[in-house]
């Protein structure tokens, strides 16, 4: 379970003062010029109309080149020749062949110009939708090019995903090792997962006594997203490498449900497109029958699909749509598809074919828009007796402001699960933890970014602006178990003064005791810009703790609570404790302690009252648990609050004892403290003595933005449990 709630705190920044964004020039003599520059490159297979031959010897003039019907200028002009290519000196590693690593360096030849004129091929065997008599018809093709048909000129590399994508072997002429690798697959690694039923529904499916038929789109939607995530993995692994690359992909379909993969498909083309990578896909169920009452491996069809003849059309178009996919992967990137055959040689040959002579043209468009918009191409040619092969077009490259909802939420995604930390828009986070019974906590996770950081649009007197946030907790084991995802909203008065405040974000996850790791991102939705956070948690297991006693939370702040049900224990009598995570206050300001101490031991020689009807936990005996808190200042203590006694527990459904303090800080000068909690359970003779650092900071009082309206307690001194 979990609740979240946005908040702006009042307390201002620590460090560095902050530089307002002037567009005011600087004036030390220093400037800073920034290029941006991106060329568009097309490989152009030009052919005799009569005779199919390769036309030679044509120069960049000979070419014209369109953009959505705009005329552009050619910038780069290369021609690659397979029949000119020498025999490589591929370096000697420990495994005797060269690495990725070593080709997007510019290593894996002597000279990187000896690339020029060969062939590089990615053969893809997605095993993860292929059943093991796929799996061996694509082997077996692989097999016989590998034997008769690979040329000096081809280098070839081999990639397979079954539970994760792996590079099998890298790039590499010698025809014993790919055959090696290739032999690795033959159908013992094949998962064969099939197309899931979409919808629930049992009309024309099999029965096979289930008691029910699953809705199996969702699960689609991500494996789909798994298998187009693979291809622009290895499409962007080969980006810096301007020869053509060719990529052979065997699947066993790849359906997509409705726009669900839309933003996948266009990042897997766009990735494809910059790398100079065509991709050739092959189908490698081959030539199916698809029988209206199914095969000899089904039950019997529910319904009356069979003989009405739903049961067929629905096959026909769930294998329609494992294609279609394929087929608009293979076209957007100058490709071609090979379906409803058991040869797969043809595939082999188109892409020798293709590669064997062609013409590098590349352009700067001059359409400096980044929209990422689709852009069509058409070249030209000053003769009007050859055919031209060429790429349809490409996805112009899109800043944030002009990506879709789906894009974003990629780019999201992909933040949360990369290594690298984002570092645009400075984020700080606090994890605490409660106990909600023996073996289950409530840990609040409360996030902070600097006003400073977050740009607003002008609306009327007041300024909107709003971030996204996205997290997951992930246990010892690497198991997400928990997630957020939320955009926060936030309307503020420019007279706030709110680059000087911290934008809060609070959530929270309900966890068992054990060790966990935290990561969450930040987006500021204006400029696109994030940040992340990640760290590590340790849930206690107070089974054989002496004292148990739950974080210190030190708080400015305090906020309405109107939930009738919550179980967050930040919450008390309809008033929300909002975490001060920088531990950094002003003198006007009252500094609020909360903790709870749990099953404290019982007096002995005291009746323990009787049970009570609806009570879930029975108090027990009387207890006797003191407390106090001091502040030190270089050693020395400055100031201590009174001792306050608990003789019961006050929250009896956990069995905790919980402590409230109100601590008027105009009694300390300003300056860095040490901020010790006494704990003492005198009936069990065990104690505890946290410390915290904090700061006081001297100042004005600053305005309270709207959304974070504070419920200040009468009270000035310590309140008693």
């Amino acid at each position: 379970m979990r609740r979240t709630i946005a908040a702006v705190m009042v307390g201002l920044m620590t460090g560095t003062p902050y530089v307002g964004r002037s567009q005011q020039p600087d004036t030390s003599g220093a400037f800073t010029l920034k290029v941006q520059s991106d060329i568009v490159l097309t490989n152009v297979v030009v052919r005799d109309k009569k005779t199919g031959e390769v036309v030679r010897g044509l120069k960049a003039s000979d070419f014209t080149i369109l953009e959505n019907g705009k005329q552009q200028t050619i910038a780069s002009f290369d021609y690659e020749n397979v029949d000119e290519a020498a025999v490589l000196h591929e370096k000697t590693t420990v495994t005797g062949k060269a690495t990725i690593a070593d080709l997007v360096n510019r290593n894996f030849a002597q000279d990187p110009a000896e690339l020029k004129d060969h062939r590089l091929i990615v053969i893809f065997f997605d095993l993860s939708s292929m059943q093991p008599e796929d799996i061996d018809r694509a082997v077996e093709a692989a097999q016989d090019y590998i034997n008769k048909k690979m040329q000096p000129a081809d280098l070839v590399a081999l990639v397979s995903m079954a539970t994760g994508l792996s590079m099998d072997q890298d790039f590499t002429s010698d025809k014993a090792a790919l055959l090696k690798g290739v032999g690795g697959y033959n159908g013992t690694e094949g998962t064969g997962f099939a197309n899931g039923n979409e919808g629930g529904t049992s009309a024309g499916t099999a029965d096979d006594a289930s008691s029910f038929t699953a809705d199996d789109s969702e699960y689609n939607a991500l494996n789909t997203d798994r298998e187009l995530y693979a291809i622009r993995t290895i499409a962007k692994s080969l980006e810096r490498v301007n020869e053509r690359k060719s990529m052979l992909y065997f699947s066993g379909g790849l359906t997509r449900q409705g726009i669900e993969n839309q933003a996948s498909m266009r990042a897997a083309t766009n990735e494809a497109v910059k790398a100079n990578m065509a991709i050739y896909s092959v189908d490698s169920r081959g030539l199916q029958a698809l029988p209206p009452v199914g095969d000899a491996s089904t039950g019997s069809l529910r319904g009356t699909a069979s003989y009405s003849g739903g049961a067929m059309q629905n096959n026909l178009n769930a294998n329609f749509s494992s294609q279609e996919s394929l087929a608009t992967l293979s076209s957007d990137t100058g490709g071609k598809a090979f379906f409803d055959s058991n040869d797969f040689a043809p595939a082999f040959q188109q892409v020798q074919h293709d590669t064997e002579a062609y013409y590098i043209v590349g352009f700067h468009s001059t359409n400096t828009a980044r929209d990422g918009s689709y852009r069509h191409l058409t070249v030209k040619l000053n003769r009007s007796d050859v055919k031209l092969d060429y790429r349809p077009g490409y996805y112009a490259p899109a800043d944030f402001k002009h990506q879709k909802n789906e894009d974003r939420e990629v780019a999201l995604t992909e933040q949360l699960q990369s290594d690298l930390p984002a570092t645009d828009v400075a984020v700080y986070l606090q994890a605490l933890y409660f106990r909600l019974d023996e073996n289950k906590f409530f840990v609040p996770v409360s996030l902070i970014v600097p006003g400073s950081q977050i740009h607003s649009v002008k609306n009327g007197d007041r300024d909107k602006a709003n971030i996204d946030v996205m997290g997951q907790v992930k246990n010892a084991q690497g198991i997400i178990v928990g997630n957020v995802r939320d955009t926060v909203k936030l309307a503020l008065d420019a007279a706030q003064q709110v680059e000087r405040k911290n934008i809060q974000y609070s959530t929270g996850f309900t966890l068992a005791p054990g060790r966990y790791h935290l990561k969450f991102v930040v987006r500021e939705n204006q400029t696109g810009a994030m940040g992340s956070f990640e760290t590590d948690l340790q849930v206690p297991d107070m089974k054989k703790t002496p004292l148990k006693l739950s974080s210190i939370v030190m708080s400015s702040q305090r906020t309405p609570d109107t939930a009738k049900k919550n179980v967050n224990p930040l919450v008390r009598d309809g008033v929300e404790w909002i975490p001060n995570v920088a531990h950094v206050f002003r003198q006007d300001q009252h500094l609020y302690f909360l903790y709870e101490v749990y099953d404290p031991a019982k007096q002995k020689g005291e009746p323990a009252p009787p049970s009570s009807p609806g009570l879930t936990r029975r108090e027990g005996g009387p207890v006797r648990v003191l407390t106090s808190i001091q502040f030190m200042s270089g050693g020395v203590k400055v100031y201590e609050t009174p001792l306050v006694e608990a003789n019961r527990i006050n929250i009896p459904e956990r069995g905790a004892v919980a402590f409230q303090f109100d601590v008027p800080l105009t009694q300390l000068k300003p300056g860095t403290y040490v901020c010790q909690v006494n704990v003492i359970d005198d009936a069990g003779g065990s104690f505890s003595f946290p410390r915290m650092a904090m700061r006081v900071q001297a100042g004005a009082p600053v305005a309270v933005a709207p959304a974070a309206a504070i419920g200040e307690s009468p009270a000035s001194g310590p309140v008693k449990p």
